[in-house]
């Protein structure tokens, strides 16, 4: 699946990226193949910036950053509560990150991995964990009650590209109204073959397309067509012209001699 969102009003620092699916598997704040821009009031690209390789590796023994921590903290299930208690997030001004992108947003794009069964994928404010088998959002440690995930999907789609395809949510924009919120939507991925004019074929996700040409013989035919066609209006339509100036000629000739 690829993906490129822009968050005007949530700054990078603040957002991550989940999927889980009904086989049980489940990926929280997901890092690889994922870049994440800075951006202004304006959309202008302050930073851009891969979001890291893979999940942060963490000893539960000793974490050697802030990140580190938070990872310890989340596969715990446990919220981190006041990160300025943590020499690792003091160290590195985890706090100062975070004023340093206040007012900004994020463009995030990139690409995830997803089973071909039924789930779902998100992007939410703060850091997921897993409490008593509820999915919760860590906001604590950012210190903040409230959120606007208003957001513009600039691209979605799934599998391959080929020529024609068509991804109904590219383009499609959600301005958040009321504080704080959740937007969902419902999509259905269905396999889609698309086969060249050489017979090389796509495996992709959406619909069955297929590219080809008609025989010479058929395009002669249709050529033959509407030649014939063009011939039979003309005729038609010389027709009419030559019938009416006669008639009216006829006419004027009456007129002359009455």
């Amino acid at each position: 699946m690829q993906f490129d969102v822009t968050f005007p009003s949530l700054a990078c620092s603040m957002l991550s990226v989940d999927a889980m699916d009904i086989s049980g598997e489940q990926h929280l704040d997901i890092r690889h193949d994922i870049i994440k821009k800075r951006i202004d009031s304006h959309g202008n690209v302050i930073e851009s910036r891969q979001d890291g390789i893979g999940a942060p590796k963490s000893d539960e023994d000793c974490c050697n950053s802030c990140e580190e921590v938070r990872e310890a903290y989340r596969k715990k299930g446990w919220g981190l509560g006041n990160p300025e208690l943590i020499d690792q997030c003091k160290r590195e001004g985890f706090f100062q990150q975070i004023k340093d992108e206040e007012g900004e947003g994020c463009n995030i794009y990139g690409f995830l991995e997803v089973n071909k069964v039924a789930g779902n994928f998100h992007f939410a404010p703060g850091k997921s964990f897993h409490q008593s088998n509820v999915h919760v959002q860590d906001l604590l440690a950012f210190q903040k009650d409230s959120y606007n995930i208003s957001h513009k999907i600039n691209k979605l789609s799934f599998g391959e590209y080929f020529p024609g395809a068509m991804n109904p949510l590219d383009g499609v924009q959600w301005m958040q109204e009321v504080p704080n919120g959740m937007y969902q939507y419902f999509i259905k991925v269905v396999p889609t073959v698309y086969t060249d004019i050489s017979g090389h074929t796509i495996q992709s996700n959406q619909v069955t397309f297929t590219e080809g040409h008609v025989s010479f013989l058929h395009f002669l035919t249709n050529v033959c067509a509407i030649v014939g066609g063009v011939f039979t209006v003309s005729g038609i339509v010389d027709s009419f012209i030559y019938h009416g100036q006669k008639a009216i000629k006829k006419k004027m000739e009456i007129g002359k001699f009455s």
